[in-house]
């Protein structure tokens, strides 16, 4: 009889387990449907925080403005994160970012955090030290002035860049503002701006000759003002503004005065193929590969160029004109310093670079050739020389000025229109900075970018 009664109680409690069960399944689904909805599980992403970007001082260059802008670059919106969108701020963008976290949460109908599952915390970006100069970039940012232009400084025995500015600037939390100016401020001449270097390319000139044994150091040239080649002249720059010849010079003497005949006869004795290939060497027509975007390659002609691009035929006055830096050929401010610093460095070709270690080669230069070109730079720069604003410096500099022409005058009888350069190292005979100014449509760069090239380096020094 127990036995009859457990067993009617067992049945009854299975049936009442089972209609409990369909209870919940069936009458009350919508319910407990509802209090799930309401209830749920959200991730949040917890940003990391950017890495820095900081100078050779360890000075933050984070948020340090206009003077920094084609440098340094800017951030902006990507795929639902912070990106580096130009300058180093892209090229380094990795490394800056970082590795957002996450948190899981429990969350009500309100969106309210009922209580944390879990937590996977961010990892910061890295820190970037850099090779820039804070208080030479901000001088040289306030030296252009909003001129258009660029200005480069760089160690000559390693390459690395100590100021590096275009101009005019740009903020770079403020970008949408620039997009339709039409000075170009988001453009970064100093490395993506390609003009005829003008007189700075005789450096090259100088060396080939030099080194193919067309000259040597007592090969005397005369300045006849003017070369005349069927109807085409070429003319000197003194001769062409004050009427006046200067007589026999050697090879420190026209790079002195910056004499267009004595370069004519190099290139004439030289040929377009040597000259072009030294200029390769040189590194023009090739980029010198900075960390940076937008960099541009220049040009350097020879007839398979010209045939190739303008579909003409290479004469004696193409290579007359470019062993003077006119012409076809185009280097950007970058690729000029560059050159200036293989002299510096007595034919030490370094990459320039803003971040990480140097990356050089000893190009086969004779001693005796860098010799003769460091006097000739130094004695631009004294009196005589075409680079007047250093006549009175303390401290040697060897340097070269250079006035490239450009475009076409507006009608007959103009005068051409020419960028203004100068580029430079010093102290000469033991040089630890080579500075580069272009201005744009400036004039000469003996009144224009040399006074510029001197402040810096009055600013330079007063801080050794």
């Amino acid at each position: 009889m127990r036995w009859l009664i457990f067993d009617w109680l067992v049945t009854l409690s299975l049936f009442g387990l089972l209609a409990r069960l369909i209870g919940v399944g069936l009458i009350n689904h919508d319910y407990y449907q509802t209090l799930a909805r309401e209830n749920r599980v959200k991730v949040i992403k917890l940003p990391a925080e950017r890495g820095k970007i900081y100078d050779r001082f360890n000075q933050s260059l984070t948020g340090a403005g206009e003077a920094f802008g084609h440098v340094l670059g800017y951030v902006g919106e990507g795929n639902r994160e912070i990106i580096g969108k130009d300058g180093l701020e892209l090229v380094y963008d990795q490394l800056l970012r970082g590795k957002d976290g996450s948190l899981l949460v429990e969350t009500d109908a309100e969106g309210l955090v009922v209580r944390e599952i879990g937590r996977n915390d961010p990892q910061p970006g890295a820190d970037l030290t850099t090779t820039l100069d804070k208080g030479l970039q901000q001088k040289a940012f306030a030296l252009l002035a909003g001129r258009k232009g660029a200005l480069v400084a760089s160690e000559p025995q390693t390459g690395a860049i100590l100021a590096l500015v275009s101009s005019p600037g740009f903020k770079p939390d403020a970008v949408g503002q620039y997009l339709t100016d039409k000075n170009l401020p988001l453009f970064n001449r100093a490395i993506g701006g390609v003009y005829p270097p003008g007189s700075t390319f005789k450096i090259i000139t100088a060396v080939a000759a030099l080194e193919e044994k067309k000259i040597d150091q007592t090969t005397m040239i005369e300045d006849t003002g003017e070369i005349q080649i069927g109807p085409y002249r070429y003319g000197n720059w003194y001769f062409s503004q004050y009427g006046r010849t200067e007589g026999w010079l050697n090879l420190v003497g026209a790079i002195k005065r910056s004499n267009d005949i004595f370069f004519y006869r190099l290139g004439e004795s030289l040929g377009i193929r040597a000259l072009s290939e030294w200029a390769k060497w040189f590194g023009v027509g090739n980029k010198t590969m900075i960390d940076l975007p937008g960099e541009a390659a220049g040009v350097m002609p020879d007839p398979d160029w010209k045939q190739m691009v303008k579909k003409e035929d290479w004469f004696l006055g193409d290579t007359l004109i470019s062993a003077i830096g006119q012409g076809d050929i185009l280097m950007t401010p970058l690729q000029v310093n560059q050159m200036a610093g293989l002299i510096a460095a007595q034919g030490n070709f370094c990459r320039p670079y803003l971040v990480g270690n140097k990356n050089c080669r000893q190009l086969d230069i004779s001693p005796s050739t860098l010799a003769l070109i460091i006097e000739g730079m130094s004695q631009v720069t004294q009196t005589g020389g075409t680079a007047f604003p250093f006549f009175d410096f303390p401290i040697p500099v060897a340097g070269k000025t250079g006035t490239a022409e450009f475009g076409l005058p507006a009608q007959a009888g103009d005068q051409a229109k020419t960028h203004a350069w100068f580029t430079g190292f010093a102290p000469a005979d033991n040089p630890n900075i080579v500075v580069t100014v272009l201005l744009e449509g400036a004039g000469e760069g003996s009144y224009q970018a040399a006074p510029v090239a001197k402040e810096l380096l009055i600013y330079w020094f007063s801080r050794q």
